[in-house]
């Protein structure tokens, strides 16, 4: 692939991936914190042609979209060259994020699933059992309606967004706190009489360019329903590092937010020490987040088809949230 290819692709690769309108000038800021770097004068070059080559559509002064023919020359021609996007992503989002702890204002980073309203009030007992269980990122949900859009995509009829928060919303809050969070993998995580016990399956954050746990869930490789049931079974969760020193103020900190249904922490691990078996570098502590997806898993394990999910989705005001046990009400004003 020469050159020029590549540079179309690497556009093509961050429409698909943000999966919303983007602009020139978002592309390249996009692209600079993924270590590519090209002028917004070269990006709108490149995109100028592949509107021409049907890869893209224009939406006026609001951006670009990809079209299925840029989606089918991005999965022919990338061949791997995305390795480590998610990583940059999940650093962009954090720095991105607005929320205030301690006024419990601005902007939490949240997951979003497209399915059918049907389905979801079908799955809705075993949906809030997961969050009474502790398996979801905290307790906080929000719902889009039929006809609304989220980042440039509108829910269709019979359909409903259905908004979870997001486990890199710690990172998001502790940086505001001065601490660093460092995201290594999410994956696999096996429950024995309802405690941790082994990660079985893991993938890298800097060796994907999708969220390693709609991977596993679109697999149907989790349990939910024994964990449910007997408190043994495989849900997803992260493992995440942080400095030795600030377990401490980490510890208040998670307990804040428990208190206003963003807890989400399964295990912290002490310094230097490694934790189900993970070893953690030196000068840090290790700790186990739940993962944000794990109330899609549910409708997965029961059949019921998502008709499109994004880990990592967008921002969202804390204020549009609300309790897991309002949404039986809500969905049957839909």
């Amino acid at each position: 692939m020469d050159k020029k290819d590549r540079k179309k692709i690497e556009i093509l690769r961050v429409l698909k991936e943000e999966g919303k309108l983007l602009t020139s000038a978002q592309i390249v800021e996009i692209l600079h914190s993924a270590g590519v770097s090209y002028s917004e004068r070269a990006v709108r070059m490149y995109l100028q042609s592949m509107d021409q080559e049907g890869l893209t559509q224009p939406q006026g002064r609001k951006g670009r979209i990809i079209t299925p023919a840029g989606l089918r020359e991005l999965q022919e021609n990338d061949g791997g060259r995305g390795l480590g996007f998610l990583s940059a992503k999940i650093d962009r989002m954090t720095y991105r994020m607005t929320f205030d702890l301690p006024t419990c204002s601005g902007e939490v980073i949240v997951n979003m699933s497209i399915l059918p309203v049907r389905d979801l009030l079908e799955c809705l007992d075993d949906i809030c059992r997961v969050f009474q269980h502790g398996y979801a990122m905290g307790e906080m949900v929000s719902l889009l309606r039929p006809g609304e859009s989220w980042q440039g995509t509108v829910i269709p009829p019979g359909h409903v967004g259905f908004c979870t928060v997001c486990s890199v919303t710690f990172n998001g809050v502790l940086l505001k706190h001065g601490i660093p969070m460092l995201s290594r993998f999410s994956g696999l995580l096996e429950l024995e009489n309802s405690k941790p016990s082994r990660f079985t399956e893991i993938i890298n954050y800097n060796a994907t360019t999708v969220d390693p746990l709609a991977i596993f869930i679109r697999a149907g490789m989790t349990n939910y329903r024994d964990a449910l049931r007997t408190g043994s079974g495989l849900i997803g969760a992260a493992f995440r590092e942080l400095p030795d020193e600030s377990r401490p103020r980490v510890e208040g900190i998670i307990e804040r937010m428990e208190k206003i249904g963003l807890g989400g922490f399964l295990k912290f691990g002490l310094p230097n020490q490694s934790i189900l078996g993970i070893p953690v570098s030196e000068g840090y502590v290790g700790a186990i987040v739940v993962g944000g997806l794990n109330p899609i898993a549910v409708l997965v394990e029961a059949g019921k088809p998502v008709f499109r999910s994004w880990a990592i989705s967008g921002l969202m005001d804390y204020h549009k949230l609300f309790h897991y046990t309002e949404l039986s009400a809500r969905l049957r004003e839909l």
